[in-house]
């Protein structure tokens, strides 16, 4: 199954594993340097993406921002939504989720639980 995938991470490593990890997989991989940019990056996609990966400690706009505005859209409202972060406190898997996203994965991540994470949520 080929999904179109937004990641958003401000980490340059952390991108680049992404794209070579979804690319691997067969995805279409758009990605994005913080918040502000995946708003751009979303609003500038012509196909919907499938699953939208972010983190959350982010420059501009964190994730947690990011999500909202997302959830906000009328267009985007029902995009999965992954959190892929370092971050692993409950009370910030809480506030990810009261915000709108779908899952939370810790990192470093396992390419091959990322990529059946990603095809589960997208149905």
């Amino acid at each position: 199954m080929s999904l179109n995938i937004l990641a958003v991470d401000d980490s340059r490593t952390m991108r680049d594993m992404l794209n070579m990890t979804l690319s691997m997989a067969g995805f279409t991989t758009r990605l994005a340097e913080d918040g502000e940019d995946g708003l751009e990056v979303l609003d500038r996609m012509g196909r919907e993406p499938d699953v939208i990966i972010t983190d959350i400690n982010m420059p501009r706009l964190d994730g947690f921002g990011f999500i909202e505005a997302v959830r906000k859209t009328e267009r985007h409202r029902c995009v999965p939504i992954l959190v892929l972060t370092t971050e692993s406190a409950p009370d910030l898997k809480l506030r990810a989720r009261e915000a709108g996203a779908t899952g939370w994965i810790v990192k470093p991540f396992d390419p091959d639980k990322l990529v059946r994470a990603l095809q589960m949520v997208a149905g």
